[in-house]
């Protein structure tokens, strides 16, 4: 388990929330800077959604823990 994962299994879950919600909105800003030719890293979009995708596979697993 690398060091990023292990940082985001040890938050909260509503810090997982706050988190998720948070790359959402800078996935979007930076669909839009792409979408205008604004945007100087377009590696960034790939690692903003892989980091959102971790944290929604986290949640999704602790879900199936409580249920």
């Amino acid at each position: 388990m690398n060091k990023q994962m292990k940082e985001l299994r040890d938050l909260s879950v509503a810090e997982l929330e706050k988190k998720s919600a948070d790359l959402k909105e800078e996935l979007f800003n930076l669909r839009f800077q792409h979408a205008t030719g604004q945007l100087e890293n377009p590696i960034r979009i790939r690692e903003v959604k892989r980091t959102y995708a971790r944290v929604r596979t986290i949640l999704t697993e602790r879900a199936a823990q409580e249920a």
